[in-house]
């Protein structure tokens, strides 16, 4: 079996966001990158422990990304991936990144494709579907719990009030989040073997952004804490009533 794990390069989650270029781009001075944690923590890890079950199991990543990227991809080489592409282009839009992934894994021929949920710093949560839809094969969403017998995969996600289970035959695209897997931490044996495993740049194919970013805006700052005496629950009503509309 061939898995392939799309990577994303985000920013640490205490990262300070601005922007520039008239609050249309991101400012990545001074930013620490990561591996997107829902690519991490839940996508490569479940495909490691295939892996481990079946040590046949062929595993790849892929990251659309700059000659930047590439630290965090060794990261998740560490991990567990056997071989890691880098498509040479900057992630401009989910199409692009799709179509470019897209690509690879058409040629790859990969029977299982994983996905995070959604990355950190978007939360568009739309590069797995599309990638199913390029390749026109199966796609579920938001896994919970991901089993395989065989060449039929079993598959618990959410859906509004309640879980369901799928039950589809490889090939398939599936997003992961929280519960299908636990966390990982490199150990060093990993981390050796992660500067020896193979990472190759392919160029990008010709793909049309379909979306262009006008601005972007920081949340409003949140108000001060106000302090109602205890013997005032007048107050405390009024304020909840009048102020934070919930009661």
């Amino acid at each position: 079996m061939k898995i392939l794990v799309c990577i994303s390069k985000t920013p640490d989650t205490t990262a300070k966001i601005a922007f520039t270029d008239n609050n249309t781009k991101f400012a990545e001075a001074g930013v620490q990158w990561i591996i997107n944690p829902y690519d991490e923590w839940y996508a490569l890890v479940r495909a490691i422990e295939l892996k481990e079950k079946d040590p046949t199991t062929v595993l790849h990543l892929v990251n659309v990304g700059g000659a930047d990227a590439e630290p965090i991809i060794r990261k998740a080489l560490a991990l567990g991936g056997d071989e890691a592409i880098r498509i040479n282009a900057q992630p401009t839009d989910s199409f692009t990144v799709a179509s470019e992934i897209a690509a690879v894994a058409k040629s790859g021929g990969y029977d299982l494709i994983l996905t995070g949920k959604e990355t950190i710093d978007y939360n568009g949560s739309s590069v797995g579907g599309m990638v199913a839809e390029l390749l026109d094969l199966p796609y579920v969403s938001l896994a919970t719990k991901f089993d395989l017998n065989g060449t039929t995969a079993t598959i618990n996600r959410e859906i509004e009030g309640g879980e369901e289970t799928c039950e589809v035959n490889l090939p398939v695209v599936v997003s992961c989040q929280k519960g299908v897997a636990e966390a990982r931490i490199p150990n060093m044996r990993g981390i050796m073997a992660a500067r020896t495993k193979p990472l190759k740049a392919v160029e990008p194919v010709a793909a049309a952004k379909l979306t262009t970013v006008v601005s972007f805006e920081l949340p409003a700052p949140k108000a001060g804490v106000k302090l109602v005496p205890a013997d005032q629950p007048e107050e405390l009503v009024r304020l909840l009533h009048e102020e934070a509309r919930i009661i």
